[in-house]
């Protein structure tokens, strides 16, 4: 039996998506998402503690975000778990652990800081959602 590598994340972006074309017009936007998470500690306190994800969309999904994403949105995301590594400019390993986007859908209402931008989905609009479609060559069969 294969195994799953699934993710699905409800955040914040943390900055515009960084959108790059390569060689043969392939689209990749990188950006990153902050997700929330709440407990009391020992005092009874509530505390938030943030964590950072690095999300990266290819193709299609890459000209949505460069379209319609901006800092500060809510959005779904849903893919799966990539780790690469790469060597800084010191030639040290470095490794990296991303989410690959095959779906992001956009929650709420306009981005924060966001109200004369013309871009920006307004608050009524209805949640828009894009998949990423699969490569012949990723294709299970």
């Amino acid at each position: 039996m294969a195994g799953v590598n699934k993710v699905i994340l409800v955040g914040n972006l943390g900055k515009d998506p960084e959108v790059r074309h390569l060689e043969g017009g392939v689209s990749v936007a990188h950006f990153t998402l902050a997700t929330n998470d709440y407990y009391k500690d020992k005092q009874g306190n509530r505390v938030e503690r943030t964590e950072w994800h690095n999300i990266s969309a290819w193709r299609g999904l890459a000209d949505m975000a460069d379209k319609y994403l901006k800092k500060g949105q809510q959005v779904y995301i849903e893919g799966k778990l990539r780790t690469r590594q790469y060597q800084d400019k010191d030639q040290q390993t470095r490794y990296i652990t991303e989410i690959i986007a095959d779906e992001i859908s956009m929650l709420g209402g306009r981005p924060q800081g966001a109200a004369g931008d013309a871009n920006a989905p307004a608050a009524a609009e209805p949640q828009q959602s894009f998949r990423q479609e699969p490569e012949m060559d990723q294709l299970p069969f």
